[in-house]
């Protein structure tokens, strides 16, 4: 069954609505609340407008999909510092977890001892529809694990990160979820926004069920799964 599809005007409309709803889920608990978090630039508007309620989510846990294997915490392209620094930090957030590529198993045993994740906020390559590291082909089973990065996503990586300077900087390997990992979440947002995701977009909107040579196409694969697209992203 294809996932909802919902359509704001840009990147700013599609945070603050997306922002409302982690507030409104947040809200509707009464204990830790996991919140699946991508680093790049695609949730970057949600994390802002969250951040601009003013609220202090001390039952928050950011649950992040990935790190790169050997990345300094302080790193420009660290997933650990993003997190703290853009998402954490400025919500009040009472815990950050990554996975660990010593014992990337713990990761999926440490999700499911407390309840799941809650909420799923998801991005897709521009040109290979990887999410976290996992690329195309990956099982739709899989579960956290130290993988290498498809050489797609390692080029997507240089415009996530204009700090690299050639493909040359972009590490080599990543700690990541699966897929399994992410269908096992209540719910799934995937946002998409800007020119430069409209041809991922329609690639995704092109499908109908899981497509393992498109990884994002997992959300038609939930029960509770969304594609939140600005207009520029739309086929």
């Amino acid at each position: 069954m294809p996932a909802d599809v919902r359509v704001f005007p840009g990147p700013d409309a599609l945070g603050a609505v997306l922002a409302d709803e982690v507030l409104a889920r947040y809200d509707a608990t009464t204990g830790p609340f996991l919140l699946g978090c991508p680093g790049g630039r695609s949730l970057r508007s949600t994390y802002r407008a969250l951040a601009a309620r003013g609220r202090t989510l001390d039952r928050l846990v950011v649950v992040m999909m990935d790190e790169y294997v050997g990345a300094p915490t302080d790193a420009h392209y660290s997933c650990t510092r993003f997190a703290h620094e853009e998402i954490a930090g400025p919500l009040g957030a009472r815990e950050v977890w990554l996975p660990d590529p010593a014992d990337p198993d713990a990761y999926d045993a440490r999700i499911a001892a407390a309840g799941g994740v809650d909420l799923f906020l998801l991005a897709s390559g521009a040109s290979d529809g990887h999410v976290a590291f996992v690329a195309p082909g990956a099982p739709r089973d899989a579960r956290t694990s130290v993988i290498p990065l498809a050489t797609t996503t390692r080029r997507d990586n240089l415009v996530t990160f204009p700090d690299f300077e050639s493909l040359d900087d972009v590490p080599l390997r990543g700690v990541s979820i699966g897929l399994g990992t992410i269908g096992d979440a209540h719910s799934l947002r995937l946002v998409l926004h800007g020119a430069g995701k409209r041809a991922a977009a329609a690639r995704l909107l092109a499908l109908d069920r899981f497509d393992p040579d498109w990884p994002a196409s997992i959300v038609h694969d939930h029960a509770d799964a969304q594609i939140w697209l600005d207009e520029e992203a739309l086929p």
